[in-house]
């Protein structure tokens, strides 16, 4: 009888059980057909089997064939840029890709370790937040949006002060204009670049008063942020808002622009006047059909000062980024300590409040087109003939 119950376990568990016990990855189910756990299969077809290999993560595959709906994209493992190691689980991504399931790619030589791998959603066009007025895009940040299947895949390098090319391997030489370059009259004085700050009171008074708009800004402090040609950022000390004496309002703004660090800005002037200006689109009630443009927009009358800067020294000749007002209140945990100004960053839908209203007769060229950079000490190697850091100074004519 022993020998007979034996040999029938034997059978049953001969034609019952589930292949390998499922590998103990898996549930065995009364078909003898292994349910298996989460990411437990077995070969390409990731089938059931015995449940005794591992699935690799899927992500949305860089290139594949389309479905009958004409879909490209779809899901698959190890986004197709991988071989699924299926002891581990993990993708075993080609050169060039990285991440869970090789989902995104790597950065060229990991920006050399002078920049940030950054997703192409995040990267942006502007220097400065005042570039964006002259494409006229501010108002419509979807402009820039970026929402293509790889928005969150493809990355690129987005390099540090001082260093550029594609993995950012190379430190930048400074610019400069070309000594020997022909203005387009000479029969008119140089031009300088020059940038126009206007101030506009966010303060919603309508009309302009000795109290109102700017004016009643006097006493407050903000600062100036300027962006070099080598993509450094300096922010200038406080500098106090003054509409009732502005020959030392001027002077206050111009020091603080020279005393930035590595005389980056190394010759400025500035100046200064108040006017009215008209607002348009605002939500301010008008009184009368002369008081809306011709898109139906409230006009409104406010006081303005507007500050004109002139770059003038030989580290800025030709255009340069745009500067940056601070207005922003920073009185702990950050620098400079300022109280803010109250101001409007738009005149309109498409004038920043920093523009550029003098064009210079300068142009502004790496190592001044008159020498070479050597992109291993950010230096310049400048031709027979010419000196300087930038090689803007003529030592010989030729």
């Amino acid at each position: 009888m022993f020998k007979v119950i034996l040999v029938l376990a034997l059978v049953a568990g001969a034609y019952s059980a589930c292949d390998n016990q499922c590998s103990g990855h898996g549930t065995c189910m009364t078909d003898d057909v292994c349910n298996c756990y989460d990411n437990w299969g077995i070969g390409l077809g990731h089938d059931s089997g015995d449940c005794s290999e591992r699935i690799c993560p899927f992500e949305l595959a860089w290139v594949d064939t389309p479905d009958k709906t004409g879909s490209f994209h779809k899901y698959a493992e190890c986004a197709g840029r991988g071989i699924c190691d299926r002891g581990t689980g993990e993708c075993a991504c080609f050169d060039g890709y990285e991440g869970k399931g090789c989902q995104r790619t790597a950065c060229p030589n990991d920006c050399s370790g002078h920049g940030t791998c950054e997703y192409i959603e995040d990267m942006h066009f502007a220097a400065t937040w005042n570039d964006y007025a002259s494409t006229g895009f501010r108002n419509d940040p979807k402009t820039f949006e970026f929402n293509k299947w790889d928005a969150g895949k493809t990355r690129g390098c987005v390099c540090d002060a001082q260093f550029g090319d594609i993995d950012c391997s190379k430190r930048m030489c400074p610019y400069g204009n070309d000594v020997l370059d022909v203005r387009d009259n000479l029969l008119v004085g140089t031009k300088y670049q020059q940038q126009e700050i206007r101030f506009v009171s966010n303060d919603g008074a309508v009309t302009p008063s000795a109290t109102t708009g700017v004016f009643s800004m006097t006493g407050q402090t903000f600062a100036l942020t300027f962006k070099s040609r080598l993509n450094e950022t300096f922010t200038t000390i406080p500098i106090a808002f003054d509409s009732t004496d502005l020959t030392d309002f001027v002077n206050d703004i111009q020091l603080a622009l020279l005393n930035l660090p590595n005389r980056v800005i190394d010759g400025v002037t500035v100046a200064a006047v108040t006017g009215t200006t008209i607002i348009t689109g605002t939500t301010e009630p008008y009184t009368s059909q002369n008081d809306v443009d011709g898109f139906g927009n409230a006009l409104t009358a406010k006081n303005m000062l507007t500050v004109t800067v002139t770059f003038t020294g030989e580290a800025v000749q030709g255009p340069q980024h745009l500067l940056a007002v601070e207005d922003y209140e920073c009185s702990t945990g950050c620098t400079p300590k300022i109280t803010g100004v109250d101001v409007q960053h738009r005149m309109n839908h498409l004038q920043s409040n920093i523009t550029e209203v003098v064009l210079a007769d300068y142009n502004s060229y790496e190592c001044g087109r008159r020498g070479k950079c050597d992109y291993g000490t950010g230096l310049c190697g400048c031709f027979t003939g010419y000196s300087g850091e930038n090689c803007n100074s003529l030592t010989t004519l030729v």
